[in-house]
C-alpha cells in the first residue's frame, strides 16, 4: 500500500476512534499479515482494544505488529495479556515462544512449544518446528530432528522444515541425507526456497563439487541480491578454485553492500595476497630453484638428529585454556607445553611456545611467526583450545572471546585462513596442526542472525581444501567434535608426541598411526583427519630413519 493511502488509512481510525464509532476494518487490519506497514495494525488493534471487543486476538495481533517491529518485549507484553485472557490459546504460546527465544531464553521458548503441542497437537506443526530450532540451538540436535520429522509429517508442504532438517543433517556429516532435505524443499516451491540453494552449495563444497555450490549460489544471490553473504561464499569457493580475481570481485561485492562486512573485508585480503604470492616475479622463483638445486643456502642450520633431509624447521605452538567468558579446558596449555618440548628435542631450529593468548596476543604472535616461516623449509602451528566454525569459516578463539552474535566472531577470533597465510610461503611443508574441535562453547549463548546462523553453526570444525604442499590436520573430523581428555594430555596430543619420535616414519603415513591410536584411545568416538596435498616426489620426516 503507498504511504499516503496508509495516512488516510490510519486518518480514518482516529476520526472514528473519536466519534466512538467501529471502523468497518478494524478487525481485518488489526491483523499484521493483512497490511505492509505494522504501525497501521498497531493502530486499528488499540481500537479494538480500547472498545474491548476481540481482546485475547487483539492483544496477539497487536503482539506479532510489534515482533514485526522488532520490539520483542512490547511483543511479549502483548503475548501474555492474549494469555491471561485466553488461556487455550495455541498461536499466542508459539509466537511467545519465538520471542523468548529471541531473548535467548530458550528454555522458557520450549516450555511454551511444549503447551502449544498439548493443547492440540495435530495443528501444532509450527510449535514442533520452532521446538527442533530450540533443541538446535542448544546443540540437542537428535530432539531437533525428531521434531522437525513431526513439523513435516503436519506440514509435508512446509519448506522451512525440510531445511531446517537439512542443516542438521549437514552439522552431523550427514551430506546424503542433507541434500535430499534441500532438493525437497527446492521441489516443493524453488522461488522460496532461496536457503535451501544456499544451504546446498554449503554441502556442495563440503562434498569437493566446487561448480555445483557456484550453481547454487548464483542461484541464491539472484534470489536475495541484498544479501552480503551469498556473495562472501561464493567468493570463498572462487578463492578455493585459485580464480582469485573472480573471488575478490565477489568480496568487493559484498562490501558494496555491508562495508562493515568483517567476512568479506578478511576473506578479500586472503585472496590479494594469495593472487600476488602466485604472481610474483619469475626472476624470484627462478633464483631460488637454482640456489636449491645448487645446495646453496643463505644462512647454513647445521642439522638437528632427524638428519639432514629435513632442511630448517620452525614451529609456533599455542595452547589456550583459562578462558574467561567459557569454561576452561584442562589440557591444552599441558599439551602445547608437551608439544613444543617434544619439537625441540627432534631438532626444530626455532620452537616458539605460546599460552593462554588473547586476541591482540594471539594476532601479534602469528605476526611473528610469519617471518620465521617465510625463510623455512617446514612452518609447522599447533593449536589446542576453543575453535568453532560459522558460515563455512573456521576459527581459533582467543581467551577473552566475547561471541554473544554469530556475527561477533570474526572481531572476536581469528581465521583459520590468517593461520594458513602465515606459513603459506614456506619452501617445503606448511603443516598446520588442529586440536580445537571441541563443542561451539558459545553455542547456548550465541545469538544466531537472520541470514549466515539459519544456514551454518555447526559442531567442530568444516572441512577445507589447502593448496599443495599445505597439509591441515584436525583431531577429529570435520563435523564431528574432539576429547579435551581426562588425562594429563588429550589423545590427541599423546598420539602425535608418541608416533612424531619414530624413526623413519613418513609425515603421511604418521598421521594414518596417530589416527589410529586416537580412535583407538576413544572408542572409534574421534577421528583424526588430514587435509591436503603434498608432493608425491618428496618424503617428509619429523625424524628421518637411522
Amino acid at each position: 500500500m503507498p504511504k499516503k493511502s496508509l495516512l488516510v488509512v490510519s486518518f480514518a481510525f482516529l476520526c472514528m476512534a473519536l466519534s466512538g464509532a467501529r471502523p468497518a476494518h478494524a478487525v481485518y487490519l488489526c491483523n499484521p499479515d493483512n497490511v505492509a506497514n505494522p504501525d497501521v495494525a498497531i493502530e486499528a488493534c488499540n481500537v479494538e482494544i480500547e472498545a474491548g471487543r476481540n481482546l485475547a486476538i487483539a492483544y496477539y495481533d497487536r503482539g506479532l505488529a510489534w515482533a514485526k517491529k522488532n520490539e520483542t518485549d512490547k511483543a511479549l507484553a502483548d503475548y501474555n495479556s492474549s494469555l491471561k485472557i485466553n488461556p487455550d490459546y495455541q498461536n499466542a504460546y508459539i509466537s511467545r515462544g519465538n520471542a523468548l527465544k529471541l531473548k535467548n531464553r530458550p528454555d522458557d521458548a520450549i516450555a511454551d512449544y511444549d503447551k502449544a503441542i498439548k493443547l492440540d497437537p495435530p495443528k501444532a506443526g509450527l510449535a514442533f518446528y520452532n521446538r527442533g530450532n530450540s533443541w538446535r540451538d542448544k546443540n540437542e540436535n537428535d530432539k531437533a530432528i525428531a521434531d522437525y520429522n513431526q513439523a513435516i509429517n503436519l506440514m509435508p508442504q512446509y519448506i522451512n522444515a525440510y531445511v531446517a532438517r537439512g542443516n542438521i543433517y549437514k552439522t552431523k556429516n550427514e551430506l546424503d541425507r542433507a541434500m535430499v532435505d534441500y532438493d525437497k524443499a527446492i521441489s516443493i516451491d524453488a522461488s522460496k526456497a532461496n536457503l535451501a540453494y544456499y544451504n546446498r552449495g554449503v554441502t556442495w563444497r563440503k562434498k569437493s563439487e566446487p561448480d555445483k555450490a557456484i550453481a547454487d549460489y548464483n542461484q541464491y544471490i539472484s534470489m536475495s541480491p541484498k544479501d552480503p553473504d551469498g556473495y562472501v561464499a561464493r567468493g570463498n569457493i572462487y578463492s578455493d578454485k585459485k580464480e582469485y580475481a573472480r573471488a575478490i570481485s565477489d568480496y568487493d561485492l559484498a562490501l558494496n553492500i555491508d562495508p562493515n562486512n568483517a567476512l568479506a573485508k578478511s576473506n578479500r585480503t586472503n585472496a590479494v595476497n594469495r593472487q600476488q604470492a602466485l604472481t610474483q616475479p619469475e626472476t624470484q622463483t627462478a633464483s631460488r630453484s637454482q640456489n636449491e638445486n645448487q645446495g646453496t643456502q643463505s644462512s647454513p642450520i647445521a642439522p638437528g638428529p632427524s638428519g639432514p633431509s629435513t632442511g630448517a624447521r620452525v614451529a609456533l605452538v599455542i595452547g589456550n585454556s583459562d578462558y574467561k567468558n567459557v569454561p576452561v579446558l584442562a589440557n591444552p596449555q599441558r599439551d602445547a607445553t608437551l608439544i613444543a618440548n617434544t619439537l625441540r628435542k627432534i631438532g626444530f631450529q626455532t620452537v616458539t611456545l605460546q599460552t593462554n593468548l588473547g586476541r591482540e596476543a594471539l594476532t601479534n604472535a602469528l605476526r611473528d611467526f610469519a617471518q620465521a616461516a617465510d625463510n623455512a623449509d617446514w612452518a609447522m602451528i599447533y593449536y589446542a583450545g576453543h575453535g568453532m566454525e560459522v558460515g563455512g569459516t573456521n576459527y581459533l578463539l582467543p581467551i577473552d572471546a566475547r561471541v554473544a552474535s554469530d556475527r561477533d566472531i570474526s572481531f572476536e577470533a581469528v581465521s583459520l585462513d590468517q593461520v594458513r597465510n602465515v606459513v603459506g610461503r614456506a619452501k617445503r611443508l606448511r603443516l598446520i596442526i588442529l586440536d580445537a574441535c571441541r563443542d561451539n562453547p558459545f553455542a547456548n549463548q550465541m545469538k544466531r542472525s537472520l541470514t549466515v546462523a539459519s544456514r551454518s553453526v555447526s559442531r567442530g570444525l568444516a572441512s577445507v581444501e589447502p593448496e599443495a604442499g599445505t597439509l591441515i590436520v584436525y583431531a577429529a573430523k570435520d563435523g564431528e567434535t574432539a576429547a579435551d581428555g581426562t588425562g594429563a594430555n588429550s589423545p590427541f596430543a599423546t598420539a602425535f608426541v608418541k608416533n612424531m619420535q619414530q624413526p623413519g616414519l613418513e609425515v603421511r603415513r604418521l598421521f594414518d598411526y596417530v589416527r589410529d591410536d586416537v580412535m583407538d584411545a576413544t572408542a572409534q568416538k574421534q577421528q583424526p583427519f588430514s587435509y591436503g596435498s603434498l608432493s608425491g616426489r618428496q618424503d617428509f620426516y619429523f625424524v628421518a630413519a637411522k
